[in-house]
């Protein structure tokens, strides 16, 4: 099951340093100029959690496998990308295509690095972004309900749920607000879904600050925090210059530079995070002597399901799962003390898949 982030932002703030850190490669070319990212780079990443090497631990397993995320960088989007300027069209194609967006905000000054717009405005550049993305999908909107005019009329049950969603997304978005502002019934989740349109995809504002404010952000990104807080978006803070310069270092030196700024962790630990809850995923483990490994679900997913994600088998067959929590099995010391403490529980179909839960699914041959 994999997930895509978008990384988006207009040019020279930030999005190409940010990647070659999350990747640990140059495939992005960090250029100051527009348009140097020409091909939207894709890169995969391990989502950090140190549960994962406890478990590893406890159990002496010869492999760590943790869950991943994928990246996409996307070349800078500017004004009137919607209409086809800059390389606007390609560019919101490959949007359309991930889950989620990580949108790169300029808080810092620079007058070395140019700014499209000779200025750093991060909330004028959000709302740039936003606006073409809206602009974009009432578009999409306009072709979509002229297409499905002739079904309407005809009686067709499916186009009339679309005309009906795509007239609500319209109102919204002609009123200024985003799609993902309208609410939507259960029942027409997955035919919104299949719309497709830019605006639905939830946003982490990623806060691109100078390396002195790494840990506290400055009043640019503060101004970034409240708007993201009345949108209902999230938001992170970050130096993708300081995060491209750890990803050059073995984790020993790695960690003395972060001390020495005095910084925890990594702030692409924060943001790979964020993007994950931003999906509203979570994860459970399956332990063993051969290896611990992260799985990737849905918060919500049934354990048929979550089988599914390692082998489609194991969901068409599933019996049941033997399942621990994560803290049970921390706690007692692995799969055997917890089972004699009676914390190793047999669930079925029905059982809903927690966070950390460690997992073992018998099923069928």
């Amino acid at each position: 099951m994999g997930f895509r982030m978008g990384i988006v932002g207009l040019p020279n703030v930030g999005k190409s340093t940010l990647f070659n850190a999350l990747t640990r490669t140059a495939a992005a070319q960090a250029a100051n100029f527009p348009f140097c990212t020409i091909e939207p780079n894709v890169g995969d990443v391990a989502v950090p959690d140190a549960r994962l090497d406890k478990l590893a631990a406890i159990a002496s397993s010869k492999s760590i496998i943790p869950t991943r995320m994928t990246f996409v960088d996307i070349a800078g989007l500017v004004k009137g990308a919607s209409k086809g300027e800059g390389l606007g069209n390609q560019f919101l194609a490959n949007i359309r295509e991930t889950d989620a967006i990580a949108h790169v905000l300029r808080c810092f000054e620079d007058g070395d690095v140019v700014h499209v717009d000779g200025r750093v405005d991060p909330i004028a550049d959000a709302e740039t972004i936003e606006t073409e993305l809206m602009l974009a999908d009432l578009e999409s909107i306009e072709k979509r309900m002229a297409n499905l005019t002739r079904k309407v009329r005809g009686g067709d049950k499916e186009a009339v749920q679309q005309e009906r969603l795509l007239n609500a997304a319209k109102a919204a978005l002609e009123d200024g607000k985003p799609a993902r502002s309208v609410a939507v019934d259960e029942e027409d989740a997955k035919a919104w879904k299949m719309l497709q349109l830019l605006t639905t995809k939830p946003i982490l504002y990623v806060c691109n600050v100078e390396e002195e404010n790494a840990g506290s952000g400055n009043s640019q990104s503060a101004r970034v925090a409240e708007m993201a807080a009345k949108q209902g978006n999230a938001h992170v803070v970050i130096s993708a210059k300081i995060e491209e310069d750890i990803s050059q270092l073995d984790a020993e030196d790695a960690e003395m530079f972060l001390e020495e700024l005095g910084l925890e962790e990594p702030g692409l630990d924060r943001l790979i995070r964020a993007g994950y809850e931003l999906l509203n995923l979570q994860t459970y483990f399956t332990v063993g002597p051969k290896e611990a490994r992260a799985w990737t679900i849905k918060e919500g997913t049934l354990a048929p399901a979550a089988a599914g994600v390692i082998h489609g088998d194991f969901e068409a067959k599933f019996i049941r799962a033997e399942t621990i929590a994560y803290d049970d099995y921390v706690a007692l010391g692995g799969e055997n003390p917890a089972k004699d403490a009676g914390k190793m529980r047999a669930e079925g179909k029905g059982y809903v898949v927690k966070d950390g839960d460690v997992l073992h699914f018998l099923h069928g041959g």
